[in-house]
Parts: structure tokens; C-alpha cells; sequence
């Protein structure tokens, strides 16, 4: 049934599933067979007088396990969207996707053996996925041409900060307001620790740790001796990273002294992110400084020395119009930032937007994510990878545009999930990476700082656990077992 959900969602939104059915007076109604190899779908929608049915069929796997679930489940999601399609007459831009990384789709095909062009062709006729989409993956393809497979001893670093000065009114992430700061401190102190834990476990596994990300929450929400204090530990624990990103999101956490301590240090990348050069958008969605201050604090950072400079927006925000962002994309192009992010505003269900009911308007919104791409293009970028979320407006996505010298590995790693990934600090979910055997262990830090700092012996623990697993799981297929 939530499969079947999530393509209505494609159609009607949230809560469609529900909603449009009893709104419409509608029965939706699903059949499986099979017959002489072949499964056969069919779904009927009848609302009041009238009735629209739609069949697929697909050549049976009756492999078991997870490879034909998730054939069957495709199968299914393939005709429910023809009959939705159909009964309304639109054609989402993504198609019958609704998984969050439509890349590996791509890959997946090429690992079969087609080519580039045959494997385009491969995902329109499975998803009905548009031109425009296509082109897309096609970008993201090329760009990451070289710098999708890692050594099996590779391993990224993050570390996670989750505070910051107010909460975002569409933030889901696990962070807390820093307020009076009390617990900042104790976690700097459990983070610590366990950035000593993990640099053993490291060793001892023999991970090769040269890509780092320090993100949130705002890890500048510290204060520049705390921040350095951090950087000084993560460095002396962990050697000199080749690339290190430090998200330094909120111009109102940045000053001369806090961007030159982070120059002193080897941080090649941060980012400092407007989300929108609107100042009425800035106050509804929370965010305590001005577009000029952005602006301002972007120039600091350029005086400073800073070469690899990254910047995010939100497309639909509340009350943005597409002038209104389409003026936030011209002030970006004006300072010409090393790398953009374009973000699709979605609605979680732990966001103050979502408590508040909040409805998106979504006419404009395919339009402003077009605007971000050329606007990206103009600035020499291109796109370099992707990922989706559910509750996204129009189904769209997220992108991250970047000059070709500014690629954020530890973005690729992270979205294609090929690298494995220490994640230190509360929320932080590591990776252990098994590409051979399909395979990715996990082993998440609870994301309640208190618990946090009270449990973090045992957060340590679970990455050993499963880094141990991977060691013995590589170990055992080296031996033919």
C-alpha cells in the first residue's frame, strides 16, 4: 500500500493516498496475477458512474528474496502510474520515480552492459522520466566521470554540530537553538571522545580518511575558540584531509576572527548560505540576519583567502513568487560563488512549517528550478549530483552545481553511497560500504544531544561493530566462504 501511496502522491500531493479517493467518492483497486512466466498488474479507479482500469505486464523473476520484491514492486508502480496518469492528464518531470537517487538507476543500467544511450532509453521507458530529467542525469553522469569508485579502504569522515542561533522554519534536522550554550561544552567534550575512539578504530581497520564534512545544525553557531578547539582535535586525530568542507551556513555566526581561524586551518571548502536574498523571506522562515549580510560576509571570505566558496537556496519558499528568487539568483550571480545548491523546499513532518499546516503554492516552482540550472550553467557550473526527498514541492529535486575545480567529493560519496563514512557527533549515521557483496551496514548515533553525551561509548561501539563485520565479510569472500 505505501508504494501504491506514493504514486498518488506524484499526482495529488500529501495525504493523497486518502484524501483524493474520499474527496472524489473513488475506489482504487489492485489485482496480481501470474501466467506462464509473466506477472500481470491491473488497477481500476472508479469514481461515481465511471471506471478507468489500466494493465502492465513483466516478465517474472522468481529469484526470491529482494531482487524480486523489488521487481514486482516496480512492476506495480509502473501501472498504477499509467492509470493515474492517464485519469488526470499531467506527466511528472521524474515520471513513475520516487525513490531519492534516480542516478543509481542510471549506473545500474550501465553495470548491465548498455551503453550511455541505451541506458537513457532504458530509464524513459521504465519511469516515463522526461527530456529534461534525462539531461540531468546525463550532467551528473559526466561529472562525476572518474570520481565514482574508491579503494575499499577508503573512508570519509563527518562530523556533526546540531546547533544553531534559531531554528529554520523548514529544518528537520536533529539540532537544537544553541540558546544559552550549557550544552555545548559537554558535547564538545563526548564528541571529542569519541573523534578519539574512532581515529583508533581507524587505524586498527586501516581506513584510509582523507575527505572530511563538518555540517549541522551550523557549525559556526561556535564560538571561534570552540570551532578551533574542533579543528585542531579533528587534525591531530586524523592527519591532513585532502578536502574539508566546514559549512559555515549562517552569516550572522561569521566574523573577520572566525574566518580567519578557519583560514589558518586546512579547510579547502565552506559554505555560506543565504537560502534567499529576501529579507521578509529571512524573517518567516526564521533566519535572524539580512541578505546584505550575506552579501558582506561572502566578501570577508574572498579578502580572507578563500577559493571554494558554496552557496544553497531554497526554491518555494513561503510567500517567494518566481521574481522573488529569480532576484535571489542574480545577486549569487553578481558575487559568481565556486559551487551552487539548488534546493526544492520540502515540507517533513518535524518542521515548523509542517506544525503550522503550512500549504505549498506550487505553480511556479518547475520554473524556478529551471532558473537555478541556468543560472548555474552562467556561471560555468555544472551539475554534479542529486538527490530527492519525499514532500518535495512538484516532486522535484535537489542539485548541486559546481565548477569543474569545485566538486565536493564527500558529496558524491555520500549521495552515491559508494564510500564508506565515519559520522561523528548526534544524528550522524555512519557507513560501512560493501560494493561487491551490495551491501551497506549502518550504525547510527542517536540523535538527542543529552543522550548523546551520556551514551556515546556505546555510538563508538556500534561503528566498531560494524566496521568489524565489513573486515570479516571482505575476509570471508577473500577465502571463497
Amino acid at each position: 500500500m505505501n508504494d501504491i501511496a506514493d504514486v498518488v502522491r506524484l499526482f495529488y500531493g500529501e495525504g493523497a493516498a486518502v484524501t483524493m479517493l474520499e474527496d472524489h467518492d473513488a475506489e482504487l483497486t489492485h489485482t496480481h496475477a501470474q501466467e506462464n512466466g509473466i506477472w500481470i498488474e491491473h488497477f481500476m479507479l472508479a469514481t461515481g458512474a465511471t471506471s478507468l482500469s489500466a494493465t502492465q505486464r513483466g516478465e517474472a523473476f522468481d529469484c526470491g528474496g529482494l531482487e524480486e520484491k523489488r521487481q514486482l514492486k516496480r512492476l506495480i508502480k509502473r501501472c498504477c502510474y499509467r492509470l493515474f496518469k492517464e485519469y488526470t492528464g499531467r506527466r511528472p518531470a521524474w515520471g513513475s520515480l520516487t525513490g531519492i537517487r534516480p542516478t543509481r538507476l542510471y549506473y545500474q543500467q550501465m553495470e548491465g552492459g548498455k551503453s550511455r544511450t541505451e541506458a537513457r532509453e532504458a530509464l524513459a521507458d521504465l519511469f516515463d522520466l522526461s527530456e529534461e530529467k534525462l539531461g540531468l542525469l546525463d550532467e551528473i553522469i559526466t561529472a562525476q566521470d572518474g570520481l565514482i569508485h574508491r579503494p575499499q579502504n577508503a573512508c570519509d569522515l563527518y562530523i556533526g554540530i546540531p546547533f544553531c542561533t534559531t531554528r529554520c522554519a523548514y529544518c528537520s534536522f536533529s539540532s537544537g537553538e544553541i540558546g544559552n550554550g550549557k550544552l555545548v561544552e559537554p558535547y564538545l567534550d563526548a564528541l571529542f571522545h569519541e573523534i578519539d575512539l574512532c581515529s583508533e578504530l581507524a587505524r586498527e581497520m586501516g581506513l584510509d580518511i582523507r575527505v572530511g564534512y563538518i555540517g549541522g545544525g551550523t557549525p559556526s553557531s561556535l564560538t571561534t575558540r570552540q570551532l578551533d578547539r574542533l579543528l585542531c582535535r579533528m587534525q591531530s586525530r586524523f592527519g591532513k584531509l585532502s578536502e574539508l568542507t566546514v559549512e559555515a551556513g549562517r552569516p550572522d555566526t561569521l566574523d573577520r576572527e572566525k574566518l580567519a581561524m578557519l583560514r589558518s586551518h586546512p579547510v579547502t571548502r565552506i559554505s555560506i548560505n543565504p537560502q534567499t536574498m529576501n529579507d521578509e523571506t529571512l524573517r518567516v522562515i526564521g533566519r535572524a540576519h539580512t541578505a546584505q549580510q550575506t552579501i558582506d560576509c561572502y566578501h570577508l571570505a574572498r579578502e580572507l583567502g578563500f577559493d571554494d566558496i558554496n552557496m544553497d537556496v531554497i526554491a518555494a519558499l513561503p510567500g517567494e513568487d518566481y521574481a522573488m528568487f529569480a532576484h535571489t539568483l542574480d545577486v549569487i550571480r553578481g558575487l559568481d560563488p565556486d559551487s551552487l545548491t539548488v534546493h526544492t523546499l520540502a515540507i517533513k513532518r518535524s518542521s515548523k512549517l509542517h506544525e503550522q499546516k503550512y500549504q505549498q503554492q506550487e505553480e511556479d516552482v518547475a520554473r524556478m528550478v529551471a532558473l537555478g540550472r541556468e543560472t548555474a550553467h552562467a556561471m560555468g557550473m555544472r551539475a554534479y549530483y542529486l538527490y530527492r526527498q519525499k514532500y518535495m514541492a512538484e516532486n522535484l529535486e535537489n542539485v548541486g552545481y559546481a565548477k569543474p575545480m569545485s566538486i565536493c567529493r564527500y558529496n558524491i560519496d555520500n549521495m552515491e553511497e559508494t564510500t564508506s563514512v565515519l559520522a561523528l557527533g548526534a544524528g550522524g549515521i555512519s557507513k560501512c560500504v560493501m560494493r561487491q557483496e551490495e551491501k551497506i551496514l549502518r550504525a547510527p548515533n542517536i540523535a538527542n544531544i543529552e543522550q548523546y553525551i551520556a551514551r556515546v561509548d556505546e555510538m563508538a561501539q556500534r561503528k566498531r561493530a560494524a566496521f568489524e563485520e565489513k573486515a570479516a565479510c571482505i575476509a570471508a569472500m577473500q577465502r571463497g566462504e
